[in-house]
């Protein structure tokens, strides 16, 4: 079987979309490929999507990616926020690339890690969200005594290593746990919110002030 990773392509302007599309296929790791090749293909296609801003238009695009039959969704714009990353996460987007950070080296590495699912944030908004969160626990929470986060201290650990963009492997071998054990601390805390995969896990749990 091939180990080559099947793209497929959605940009808001034809432009990017051709451009990416010829990035892309001049890359031995990865195969370009329609929407209706999607319906053949198991869940590791990866759907990769363009647009200028993370604005309600470029969210619109990656689920219409998605329900095309792209199970894993990279979105590539020219500005993110933290906002737009948690409303990208809720979308069920699990790998941010800034344009300018968009060299087919970087989006071979972000496809690759997102197939194996594992979540892919620029650091510096990862850096920002944690920072908000702390203040927050530090100025609003804190004095009032609020500690419980809804989470075990494994599932804590777990969610913090996907932040960081470890895949399941990694987590289990820096965690000392089996690969189940990781598997399951996440199907426990996206059952119990009700939430979607663990990129929207990650999101939800920041957002919550749980991490």
């Amino acid at each position: 079987m091939s180990n080559r990773t099947c793209v497929y392509v959605r940009a808001s302007d034809p432009i990017s979309e051709a451009g990416l599309k010829a990035a892309m296929r001049d890359r031995a790791e990865l195969e370009v490929v329609g929407r209706d090749d999607l319906s053949g293909l198991d869940d590791t296609a990866v759907g990769v999507v363009a647009s200028e801003s993370l604005d309600d238009e470029a969210l619109k695009l990656a689920r219409s990616v998605r329900g095309a039959g792209a199970q894993h969704i990279v979105l590539v714009a020219s500005s993110l926020d933290e906002n737009g990353v948690v409303a990208a996460a809720e979308e069920g987007v699990s790998g941010l690339v800034r344009r300018c950070e968009a060299t087919p080296d970087r989006l071979v590495q972000v496809i690759t890690s997102v197939r194996r699912g594992a979540g892919v944030v620029p650091p510096d908004l990862l850096g920002r969200l944690i920072k908000q969160v702390s203040t927050i626990r530090q100025h609003a929470l804190a004095p009032r005594g609020i500690a419980s986060t809804g989470l075990t201290e494994r599932e804590a650990a777990v969610l913090r290593l996907v932040a960081k963009g470890l895949d399941t492997r990694e987590i289990a071998q820096q965690l000392l746990y089996s690969e189940r054990t990781v598997k399951n601390a996440l199907h426990d805390v996206t059952s119990r919110f009700h939430l979607r995969n663990r990129s929207h896990a990650v999101a939800y749990a920041i957002r919550e002030g749980m991490i």
